[in-house]
């Protein structure tokens, strides 16, 4: 278990700060990182990232490829990362459903890839504005076929960069496709980090990518399993892999809860709002804290029922209609401690969290 927001840099000279846009960040992060192919479609909010790639991959002897629609998308990213290599795509909630038949083919197939969720307002076409709607179609797998895939949830420029380099290991340690989910916030807003150097881990070898069979057995790469138990031994296989991830991958970010009575659990844009309104509470002495989860899948519910366990109130903040507040009530049996809030179609403000929170402390009726 990792209580930390993002790779931490080494002993190397202060490296230069930059100032852009959290949507190009995740493209300085992914290049950092290795990725030299992309395929998207455009759509808003996120139509930053395929123009940032199509400028750049080509001189970095990459390849950027603007695909007909959505499913045509995750069918490349399909085969592109059957080959080996480092892939990635991006959209937004329309176009991540269109993609979920590809993805469980995916995870079915053991490939490893990067799926960035700019999300915006939903269900349907819905709207531009910024929703963390989408949080069950990221955590549960949305797909056919019970999967799941590791998720990230960046609240700041500079986690929009190392997230996605975290992302792609993760994605090869496991031989998973792996979720950034952002919003229309932490997409568009620009300011300054030091972008760190990528430093990956010990990431396994990668036998089973479809190479040429020049030398070697041929292999086969395949979601489709049709002999007797076929499919229930590797869908153990896969269950496995999910449970080693909530074993070594759970991160989060514990906020100012030192003799905390009143927490908030909150993530991305939402979690960095809330950072001001528990100042305020601090201000006021009002003991308020916040745990952030970075991982979304696999979730801190070990943290999160410790938590609901010393604290009076237990506030879960969301930018929709309560969708991570029911991971919240499945990690503790605190239940009579847990409220909500959600904003599910805008940006919730400050001073509404304070009064939540004054609300939580009993200072006003």
């Amino acid at each position: 278990m990792t209580a930390a927001a993002s790779p931490s840099p080494g002993a190397d000279a202060a490296p230069e700060r930059l100032f852009v846009k959290g949507n190009e960040a995740i493209c300085l992060g992914a290049v950092a990182a290795g990725c030299r192919i992309y395929f998207g479609y455009p759509i808003t909010p996120q139509n930053d990232i395929p123009e940032y790639m199509s400028a750049h991959l080509p001189a970095l002897g990459g390849t950027f490829l603007q695909a007909e629609s959505e499913v045509a998308t995750i069918n490349f990213m399909l085969g592109a990362a059957a080959s080996g290599h480092r892939v990635m795509t991006s959209s937004s909630g329309p176009g991540i459903s269109l993609m979920q038949e590809g993805l469980s083919y995916m995870a079915g197939s053991e490939l490893p890839c990067v799926v960035v969720n700019i999300s915006r307002s939903g269900p349907g076409l819905g709207g531009i504005a910024p929703s963390q709607g989408d949080y069950f179609q990221a955590v549960k797998g949305g797909g056919h076929g019970g999967y799941k895939t590791p998720v990230l949830a960046p609240h700041s420029v500079e986690e929009m960069y190392s997230l996605t380099m975290l992302a792609f290991d993760l994605a090869d340690r496991y031989r998973t496709p792996a979720v950034i989910l952002g919003d229309a916030v932490i997409g568009q807003m620009k300011e300054p980090f030091a972008p760190t150097p990528y430093r990956p881990e010990s990431l396994p070898d990668k036998p089973w990518a479809l190479t040429g069979a020049a030398g070697r057995p041929r292999q086969l790469v395949k979601s489709l399993y049709l002999q007797d138990d076929a499919i229930e031994v590797h869908n153990w296989k896969l269950w496995r892999k999910y449970q080693e991830m909530a074993e070594r991958e759970v991160r989060f970010e514990p906020y100012r809860l030192e003799g905390a009575r009143v927490a908030l659990v909150a993530f991305g844009t939402a979690a960095r709002v809330a950072k001001t309104a528990v100042q305020w509470a601090r201000a006021e002495g009002i003991a308020a804290g916040m745990l952030r989860p970075i991982t979304l899948f696999p979730f801190p519910a070990r943290a999160v029922d410790e938590l609901a366990r010393r604290v009076e109130a237990l506030l879960v903040l969301e930018m929709n209609t309560g969708q991570m507040v029911e991971d919240v009530r499945a990690s503790t049996t605190e239940h009579g401690k847990i409220q909500f809030m959600g904003t599910p179609c805008a940006l919730p403000t400050p001073e509404a969290i304070l009064a939540r929170i004054r609300q939580a402390a009993g200072r006003t009726p």
